[in-house]
């Protein structure tokens, strides 16, 4: 391998085309020619030694080599800009970037009011937040930080667990005075369910009664949804009965809109934990987003 031509410029060149799978679309982002883009690639591989990417007519896809090789250069280009970053903050108040991921809705309601917080605190600090319901692999996208509802199965980052998020049932007291108010879990049967089809085994609501017995019930409706956002707006909207988060509806039980059902009964808590990139731990603007969130999101009603 020739390493005085394994450049900065041509290994940034090559991930954005491993992520963005088309010469063309990285020649407009990056303001260059795609004979430019070609030729940064290929000078690549050849002082690499191997193929990094496998192009035909309709797709560009990485090699095997070429994934490891993404991989690695994915973090060496994230330790220059931690390099610069960390130069830059030595001379005064921390600066950098920060590469946020949490699921849509909890983000969107109460993380972006939190990074809002955290910016006017910390006014050089710039944050990067994606938000997303897929499980995402946080290396990979350069993330730092990951937002977390859920069982987790990811032993390779540095875990903070946050709390235990709160359930109830719900529904609008325009279609509880339509349909009738549930007493019991078997009379669920008989109601229109808000469902969301990203949630493992949302076709079953697991409810716990007051003497502890546990009550497995069929769930479902005609309105079926992937996002907690539109889950809101439909119950809302009167269109049924749904169990949800209560930082996702707690306002609107307290406006009115909204009426928990079977207060009996209770629903299994969700965990809500904070992943880190182990890599990423250590820096300083990581450090202090992570201590902000953990004692905000801690005061938060809903999490215990």
């Amino acid at each position: 391998m020739d390493i005085s031509h394994v450049t900065l410029e041509r290994m940034r060149t090559f991930v954005r085309i491993a992520d963005r799978g088309s010469l063309s679309a990285v020649g407009r982002e990056l303001g260059i020619g795609q004979s430019t883009v070609s030729r940064h690639l290929r000078e690549l591989e050849e002082a690499v030694g191997v193929p990094l990417l496998s192009r035909t007519t309709r797709r560009i896809t990485l090699t095997d080599e070429g994934s490891r090789y993404y991989a690695n250069c994915l973090q060496i280009l994230r330790l220059v800009e931690q390099a610069g970053n960390e130069a830059r903050g030595a001379r005064g108040a921390p600066s950098g970037t920060i590469r946020l991921s949490c699921t849509a809705a909890f983000g969107v309601l109460h993380v972006s009011p939190l990074v809002f917080a955290f910016q006017d605190r910390y006014p050089d600090i710039s944050v990067d937040l994606s938000l997303t319901d897929e499980r995402i692999d946080l290396v990979r996208e350069g993330v730092d930080i990951a937002l977390r509802l859920g069982p987790l199965t990811d032993s390779s980052m540095k875990l903070r667990p946050l709390g235990q998020s709160q359930r109830l049932l719900v529904a609008a007291p325009n279609y509880l005075a339509a349909r009738g108010r549930p007493t019991a879990p078997q009379d669920l049967s008989g109601h229109e369910g808000i469902r969301m089809t990203n949630v493992a085994g949302s076709d079953t609501l697991v409810l716990q009664g007051p003497d502890g017995e546990r009550h497995a019930v069929p769930f479902g409706g005609r309105f079926r949804i992937d996002h907690g956002l539109a889950a809101r707006k439909a119950l809302a909207a009167g269109r049924g009965i749904a169990p949800a988060h209560r930082w996702l509806v707690q306002d609107l039980l307290d406006e009115g809109r909204l009426e928990a059902i079977l207060p009996g009964y209770s629903l299994p808590s969700v965990p809500l934990s904070m992943l880190i990139v182990p890599e990423r731990a250590g820096i300083s603007r990581v450090r202090l987003l992570v201590q902000f969130l953990a004692e905000q999101l801690a005061r938060m009603p809903g999490i215990e």
